[in-house]
């Protein structure tokens, strides 16, 4: 779902993790019609989606607040949505908004996060706390008896680790270069991360996956480096969500989802939270550029996420979803392709050549070898 997004190392691995995936991915054959006319028709699905919103990654008493907020649970349950609550903690507070939506029948889903000591996120260097962190989470759903309709395991990279680094281009470099070679850590953090997917299920919670946009490059390239530079895990659960923020790279827009959108099980749109002003630079996403990428990301799946709730109901989003016509078509700028394609091929040629490097190497010496010994032969032969 990605919250805690507005500093500056995720917004670049949000991009870059669009770059890598665009790369990978091949683009749905129908969309170079209609390029040379000036863009790309998208047709909405005729019928509305699961939506389902992220939320509250604040403190207990803006959480408190939000649902405190008059109509916000009528439209909730008018559009059948279901709702993401990270769990920061396990208060009785907390527990008290879950058992709020409990008694109105909104689908829950449990989001689980780490302290914030510990970064918040999943990452392959904490998968051992993550299994521990399951368990009070289980504890805390029996002594309230909370229910949810899924657990989210929500693997992102270390962004603090990283941002203690900024500024140190060698230490950078040398940690990148450490990570790309340690193929065990990845192996290990899988391990047990399927090991906890296996405990969830058998507590009856099927798993949500919120995905990074570079696992699907990584899937289709056969390739792991991301995940061993970022510390994140390709994990495969039982609903799998593509974040696909376009606030994050407006220069591509909706041509972002339309390259993607076919890799993915859910998408999830954003970000329509933030400080700036809607529709413009890095702010979010305002109402236009909103209904865009729901009716093509709903053109791809029937399962979108929103992050988040807090910005949609700031920007009054939600009363306007309850009458939206998912029937209407929306136009995709042939720039915005095209961006996506340069961007895509770029991409493609720098992870083929980075996950294949030492095989280029090892291809360079024997050529430099041969070559060598070519030489030697014709001397020889004069």
């Amino acid at each position: 779902m990605g919250i805690f997004s507005k500093n500056r190392w995720r917004r670049l691995l949000c991009l870059l993790g669009i770059s890598l995936v665009i790369g990978a991915c091949r683009t749905p054959e129908t969309k170079s019609r209609g390029e040379a006319s000036g863009g790309i028709q998208v047709p909405g699905p005729g019928v509305a989606p699961q939506l389902g919103f992220a939320c509250c990654e604040h403190s207990i008493e803006e959480m408190q607040s939000l649902f405190s907020q008059a109509g916000l649970i009528e439209n909730l349950k008018d559009l059948h949505a279901t709702v993401a609550i990270p769990i920061l903690d396990f208060s009785s507070q907390r527990a008290d908004v879950v058992r709020l939506l409990n008694r109105q029948e909104i689908p829950v889903v449990a989001w689980i996060l780490m302290p914030k000591t510990q970064g918040y996120y999943l990452t392959a260097d904490n998968a051992p706390a993550a299994v521990a962190r399951f368990a009070e989470f289980n504890e805390w759903t029996r002594n309230y008896s909370l229910r949810w309709r899924a657990v989210g395991l929500d693997v992102e990279p270390n962004v603090a680790e990283l941002s203690q680094l900024r500024g140190h281009w060698s230490r950078i470099a040398t940690t990148l270069l450490r990570r790309g070679l340690d193929v065990s850590r990845i192996r290990r953090a899988s391990q047990t991360y399927s090991s906890l997917m296996d405990q969830i299920r058998s507590h009856g919670y099927p798993v949500q996956i919120y995905q990074m946009p570079y696992i699907a490059a990584e899937r289709r390239a056969h390739s792991s480096l991301p995940h061993r530079l970022l510390g994140t895990i390709d994990l495969r659960g039982d609903e799998e969500y593509l974040m696909l923020y376009t606030s994050s790279a407006r220069p591509i827009g909706a041509g972002m989802i339309w390259s993607l959108g076919s890799q993915a099980w859910g998408i999830t749109i954003g970000s329509t939270d933030g400080d700036a002003v809607p529709g413009t630079g890095s702010g979010p996403l305002d109402w236009d550029e909103f209904a865009r990428d729901l009716i093509v990301a709903s053109h791809f799946t029937r399962h979108i996420g929103i992050y988040d709730l807090e910005g949609c109901v700031r920007q009054g989003f939600l009363p306007r979803l309850i009458p939206f016509d998912w029937s209407k078509s929306v136009t995709i700028p042939a720039e915005s392709v095209q961006r996506a394609k340069r961007l895509g091929f770029i991409a493609r040629s720098s992870l083929w050549i980075i996950s294949n490097l030492i095989y280029l190497l090892l291809a360079g010496i024997l050529l430099v070898i041969w070559l060598s010994w070519r030489c030697v032969s014709a001397t020889r032969q004069r």
